[in-house]
């Protein structure tokens, strides 16, 4: 039976990765689809059986429109996430540095990005047999794991991304009792995201992004129906609400 697989984030450094891991082990007959904001990777274009789509993926419009070049896809990853910008967005190490704009720009990335996702892709996954939908999320969005405080509105806006995602995996759940909507934590990854805070990560802690690609797909091939609405770090383990 062939699969139809879906990673947003294409020109991401894990969302990169990601498509070249599972890309490697498509059969004759599957599909990869690459989606990303921005123009993406020729050299992700050149991949047999991978099709790139570029689109908002803030627009209804245009997810409805990727709906209708996808069918019934098994597997979907979304691989976007935004810290900083490196100049003007950085994380709040303080209440006081709380800004409206960047909390719209974080949840915006972070929140609402991966909902208007699930909206248009969750129904049309298939109604029987395992499917996996994931979505890179972060430990930080922990609130029982939060000791340090700070960076509120990227913490914040995980938390709610873990909350979409338990709220999907209980209504998906009615639909077809084998799907698993999961968070993902990838760790430390060197990528555009954390580059800005990798001087404090010793060196152990701090992965390259085709190491946490493999990891994360790992988990994602572990995971069943039972674990649906949780929070996965990339070595498998459980992270607390």
């Amino acid at each position: 039976m062939s699969r139809q697989i879906i990673i947003f984030g294409a020109n991401g450094g894990i969302g990169r990765a990601l498509i070249s891991a599972y890309q490697t082990e498509l059969m004759q007959g599957d599909t990869l689809h690459a989606v990303s904001r921005s123009d993406i990777d020729p050299q992700v274009k050149n991949l047999p059986n991978v099709i790139c789509h570029q689109i908002d993926m803030l627009s209804d419009a245009e997810l409805a429109n990727l709906t209708q070049k996808t069918t019934s896809p098994d597997l979907i990853i979304i691989a976007t996430g935004l810290l900083s910008d490196g100049d003007r967005l950085r994380p709040e190490k303080t209440l006081r540095q709380q800004d409206l704009g960047a909390f719209n720009e974080i949840f915006a990335a972070n929140t609402f990005a991966p909902a208007l996702v699930a909206k248009h892709f969750l129904p049309i996954m298939p109604r029987q047999g395992i499917t996996k939908f994931a979505a890179l999320s972060a430990r930080v969005g922990s609130i029982s794991d939060n000791r340090m405080g700070g960076w509120h509105a990227y913490r914040a806006s995980k938390a709610a991304l873990n909350m979409l995602m338990k709220c999907y995996a209980i209504e998906m759940t009615r639909l077809n009792s084998s799907s698993c909507c999961v968070g993902l934590h990838p760790g430390t990854v060197q990528t555009n995201l954390s580059a800005p805070f990798q001087a404090n990560i010793r060196a152990e802690q701090l992965f390259d992004a085709d190491f946490a690609a493999q990891k994360l797909k790992t988990v994602l091939e572990s995971i069943t129906p039972q674990d649906s609405g949780k929070l996965f770090d990339w070595a498998g383990q459980e992270i607390p609400a």
